[in-house]
């Protein structure tokens, strides 16, 4: 009888350490879920800033080409005047 309850006691402390255990991996779980989403929203600002970016980018090479343009035409223009000897 003392044998079958030490055993029984046994089986109770193993049981509690999975408990144990298993309370502290849901712990676990549950913090880890919430860094994800954390990080998930980090890296949708991120890819939003890098769209944004390459707007930006874009938007910047289209107005060198212009300020390019303009520049060509005003010494062209410049050209036109000197030849003209004013």
């Amino acid at each position: 009888m003392t044998s079958e309850l030490e055993r029984i006691k046994i089986l109770e402390g193993k049981i509690s350490k999975l408990v144990d255990f298993l309370n502290k991996t849901l712990a676990e779980n549950a913090a880890l879920k919430k860094k994800i989403k954390e990080l998930q929203a980090v890296k949708k600002e991120y890819e939003s800033q890098t769209t944004k970016f390459s707007r930006l980018d874009e938007h910047l090479k289209e107005m060198e080409r212009e300020r390019e343009e303009i520049r060509a035409k005003v010494e062209a223009l410049i050209a036109q005047i000197d030849e003209l000897g004013i």
